[in-house]
């Protein structure tokens, strides 16, 4: 019988594009399209969203320039984690791997909720046959453990069909709606100054990075990327470019097809914001288009829980591997070289969770899927400052240290920062309710970033000579 391998991924299975297709799956354009970016605009800068997702995206751009130059120097499948055990230290390094679980574990058990609630509403009227959110949920579960457990490049292929439909039904209905003129005519009024600092601006910027998330995890597969010098840094870029120029151009469509001026009334007065997109797709594409884009948020849903499963399940595998958490989750499948035990540990642990969430009767959009992808985004903000320090620290021991990536993400970490504090503070805003739980979700960060902190001291007393390779395994 073959027996697990320690510490070796399927080294040169992934090409730039297959990387992007995770990442872009991760961030779910045609989720945040139908269900974020309504929100976003009720709560942010209104018609001026799609100037926002352009600043957005320019701030990402800077925080990839430093992520992109340390990530010649540190190659882990534990991402975040390795950067700061690089940049900061162990200490910091648990701390982060820490939250990096909490947060991608956050989002991925929060899809489940989604998915099953979508893929309910749109098979019950067709069929007639009413079964429960989490039959269907349990269903993606299964697949999505399987995929997980197998090579990565199979997980690709799915990935890359799903993401080419997804984006494709959107761009068609932009075409359409660019093709009518609009409501009254296209305007660019959205991308100046009046609209973009209407509102709440700042609610907006920090909304516009939720759309984001999934596309920092381009250095998770750096250890399985066929020349990841080159093929990490074209896959980060190509990921942020090419879901900010269609978030731009999408909202852009949008506000135009329901009209500048009657964007504000129109969400303000919607019982239901989030339906904004198939009515769009109703208005200027007719039933067939609505159909198939119900259709496909139900499979843009599922990418994502596939893509980040295989995510979390390479953060437990860069973990087990350095010793921070249980050895046999650094352990790799014998034929397919996937981290199959940190693969069936995340799906065990969304087992458990939605087991928890059908048992108590918890709605699996207002509870399940928006508390706990509220948590996430705000995790990810807090990941993505701590590794622009890591960066600059890193960065600054070169000789000579390259002063202008550094300045850039000196940048960055000041504007993540920022949108953390303003997260932590607003956070009401990010769950769409009131009450303790805006107190308590926030603080399960610093809860878990202090046991991933006391972890890192118990390997340092125990096994120093572990303690001082951490975030260094891969090493070539």
């Amino acid at each position: 019988m073959a027996q697990d391998t320690e510490g070796k991924l399927r080294a040169g299975a992934l090409g730039p594009l297959a990387i992007a297709f995770f990442v872009i799956s991760a961030a779910g354009p045609l989720v945040a399209m139908a269900g974020g970016i309504p929100v976003a605009m009720l709560f942010g800068n209104g018609a001026g969203l799609p100037a926002m997702f352009l600043l957005a995206s320019v701030l990402l751009i800077a925080f990839a320039v430093g992520y992109t130059r340390m990530a010649r120097d540190v190659r882990s499948a534990g991402a975040f984690y390795a950067f700061a055990a690089r940049g900061l230290g162990g200490i910091a390094a648990g701390a982060t791997g820490m939250i990096a679980l909490l947060s991608y574990n956050a989002i991925q058990i929060g899809l489940y909720g989604l998915f099953g609630s979508a893929a309910k509403a749109l098979v019950e009227p067709w069929t007639g046959i009413a079964l429960p959110w989490w039959a269907y949920s349990g269903a993606a579960l299964v697949s999505v453990a399987w995929f997980g457990f197998r090579q990565v490049d199979l997980s690709a292929k799915v990935l890359g069909a799903l993401v080419a439909a997804e984006y494709l039904v959107v761009v068609v209905l932009d075409v359409l709606i660019v093709g009518h003129g609009g409501d009254s005519g296209l305007s660019l009024r959205p991308f100046q100054p009046e609209l973009f600092m209407a509102g709440s601006p700042a609610i907006g910027l920090m909304l516009c990075f939720a759309a984001f998330v999934g596309f920092e995890a381009t250095t998770i597969y750096s250890e399985e990327a066929r020349d990841p010098e080159r093929t990490i840094p074209r896959a980060t870029y190509f990921s942020v470019i090419l879901i900010g120029v269609f978030y731009t151009i999408s909202t852009w469509a949008a506000v135009n097809g329901i009209g500048v001026d009657k964007l504000a009334p129109l969400l303000s007065g919607a019982p239901d914001p989030t339906v904004l997109l198939f009515d769009l797709a109703d208005r200027y594409a007719g039933a067939p288009m609505t159909l198939a884009m119900r259709v496909l948020f139900v499979t843009s849903t599922y990418a994502a829980l596939l893509a980040f499963h295989n995510a979390i399940s390479r953060y437990f595998f860069a973990m087990g591997r350095e010793h921070l958490l249980p050895r046999r989750l650094g352990r790799t499948h014998p034929d397919f070289n996937s981290p199959h035990i940190g693969s069936v540990t995340q799906s065990a642990l969304a087992a458990v969770c939605v087991v928890l969430f059908a048992v108590s009767g918890a709605d699996p959009v207002l509870v399940v899927f928006t508390l706990l992808s509220a948590v996430a985004t705000l995790g990810i903000i807090v990941l993505i400052a701590i590794t622009s320090l890591s960066t600059c620290r890193h960065l600054l021991r070169e000789t000579p240290p390259p002063v202008a990536v550094i300045a850039v993400s000196a940048v960055s970490l000041v504007v993540f920062g920022a949108v953390a504090a303003l997260a932590v503070t607003r956070f009401d805003v990010l769950t769409g309710s009131a009450g303790a739980m805006n107190t308590v979700m926030p603080g399960s960060i610093l809860v878990v970033a202090l046991i991933g902190a006391g972890l890192a001291q118990r390997l340092r007393q125990r096994d120093p000579e572990a303690y001082a390779r951490l975030g260094r395994s891969s090493d070539v």
